[in-house]
């Protein structure tokens, strides 16, 4: 069982940016492709971004291409997500997944944190 833990929502101005962290209870998170996933209040959760297992390949929406980065440090147990220029839009909990198989899907994923929360005011 892996435990993942997220950190660094908060409350930012439009425009502005945050750093999302996921820490992972195991040595084999260095195994796992990564994701983050977003719920906004009345939506379905939505793919964000996603990263292979050695970082070397990653995947984004096209609705935070260009303003979201997803790093991980394998050595840490953790993986990153970066936001800039952030938009009223994208105000919601932001999750962290992890699995092998991980992709843009969430039903790739068999681990997932519990969430936190970013707000983006305009």
């Amino acid at each position: 069982q892996v435990q993942l833990v997220e950190s660094g929502g908060g409350l930012v101005q439009a425009g502005g940016s945050l750093r999302l962290s996921c820490a992972a209870s195991k040595r084999t998170f260095s195994r796992y492709r990564m994701g983050w996933f977003r719920q906004a209040p009345g939506k379905e959760r939505e793919f964000v971004a996603a990263i292979s297992w050695s970082g070397g390949s990653t995947y984004y929406a096209d609705s935070v291409k260009g303003r979201f980065t997803i790093s991980r440090d394998n050595a840490k147990n953790t993986v990153y997500l970066q936001m800039n220029s952030l938009k009223p839009e994208d105000t919601a909990l932001y999750y962290c997944a992890g699995d092998y198989r991980g992709g843009v899907d969430s039903y790739e994923y068999d681990y997932w944190g519990q969430g936190t929360q970013v707000t983006v005011s305009s």
